[in-house]
C-alpha cells in the first residue's frame, strides 16, 4: 500500500504526536525528520530515552514552585525539531502566585509529564490559562495556519489492533521517525483564532488527534479563562467510543506556522475525580 502524501503524513505525526506523553517521542512538521530520540530533555538540558523518564501519579502544580527560569519540577521539556527555534517557558509571580509563562517567537516547543495510568470514569480536566497577545494569522482548521497561544493535550491508551490497517502504517511509520511507541489517541484542548468554542476538529491526516476548541477569538485576551472538562465525555464525542486510561499531559504555545509571536500564562493543571451523580 502506498501513502498518498508520506511527507505531510510524517509531519504531521511527527509534531503531533509529540504532544503526547510521547510527547516524547506532532499541526505540522516542516521536514521528515520528525522527534528524534534526544528531543525530551531534563531541567539541566540533558537527553532523555523514554524509559528513563518517571512515571507520576499527578501533575505538580506551578503555584508551588518558586520563580526561577527553566522547566517546572516534573515536567520535561521536549523539542519538535532541531531546527525550531524553542518557545520560552519560565515560572513568574503573577499577584503573588506562581504560574508559568510562555513567550513564542516563530517557535514550537512545549513541557510535558508522564502519568501512570489512571481510569477516565468521572475523571475531569481542570485548569486555568490567559493569553496576553493574539495570533490574527492563526486559524486551526488550516494545516498551513495551525498556531495556538494556549494547547493542553491528554494522551490515552488503547488497544491498537483494532486500528485500520492506514492507522496502523501511520503509528508505524510515526514510530520509525521519533524512535518512541505513540498514544493510541489524543484529545488536544485549545484556545482557537478563529474556530467556534466547542468544535472538534479532525486531523487531515490521521483519526487518532482530535482538538476541541475550548476559547475562541482574541475578546478575552489578559483575561484568566477557567475550565472544567469531563474527559470521558470529550472523548466520547471526539471519537465515539469509550476511553482507555489516561497516560500523560503536555502544554504548548506555538507560533512556528504563522511567524509570529505571543505570549500566554498557564495557572494550575490538575486531574480531579469527581462523584458520579
Amino acid at each position: 500500500m502506498m501513502l498518498k502524501h508520506p511527507l505531510l503524513l510524517t509531519q504531521t505525526l511527527a509534531r503531533l504526536w509529540a504532544f503526547c506523553w510521547v510527547f516524547i517521542a506532532v499541526s505540522t512538521l516542516v521536514a521528515c525528520a520528525g522527534l528524534s530520540r534526544d528531543s525530551v530533555q531534563d531541567e539541566s538540558g540533558q537527553a532523555l530515552s523514554l524509559d528513563q523518564i518517571p512515571a507520576q501519579e499527578n501533575v505538580p502544580k506551578f503555584s508551588t514552585e518558586t520563580v526561577r527560569d527553566g522547566m517546572p519540577a516534573g515536567w520535561h521539556f521536549y523539542r519538535i525539531a532541531p531546527y525550531k527555534k524553542n518557545t520560552v517557558y519560565r515560572l513568574e509571580n503573577f499577584q503573588g502566585k506562581t504560574v508559568l509563562s510562555a513567550n513564542s517567537k516563530t517557535s514550537a516547543s512545549g513541557l510535558a509529564i508522564k502519568l501512570k495510568p489512571q481510569q477516565v470514569q468521572n475523571l475531569w480536566l481542570k485548569w486555568e490559562w490567559k493569553a496576553e497577545a493574539s495570533i490574527p494569522e492563526a486559524d486551526n482548521a488550516e494545516r498551513t495556519r495551525d498556531d495556538a497561544p494556549l494547547r493542553i493535550l491528554v494522551a490515552f491508551d488503547g488497544n491498537k489492533t483494532k486500528l485500520s490497517l492506514k492507522e496502523k502504517m501511520n503509528f508505524e511509520m510515526a514510530s520509525l521517525i521519533s524512535g518512541q511507541e505513540m498514544p493510541y489517541a489524543t484529545l488536544m484542548y485549545v484556545w482557537s483564532g478563529k474556530t467556534p468554542v466547542n468544535t472538534i476538529l479532525e486531523n487531515a491526516h490521521t483519526s487518532r488527534i482530535k482538538m476541541i476548541v475550548v476559547d475562541s477569538g482574541w475578546e478575552n485576551l489578559s483575561e484568566w479563562r477557567k475550565h472544567e472538562r469531563d474527559l470521558a465525555a470529550d472523548y466520547k464525542r471526539a471519537y465515539g467510543e469509550n476511553p482507555g486510561d489516561v497516560i500523560g499531559i503536555a502544554l504548548l504555545t506555538d507560533t512556528d506556522n504563522t511567524k509570529s509571536e505571543t505570549r500566554a500564562l498557564y495557572g494550575d493543571i490538575e486531574f480531579i475525580r469527581k462523584k458520579q451523580k
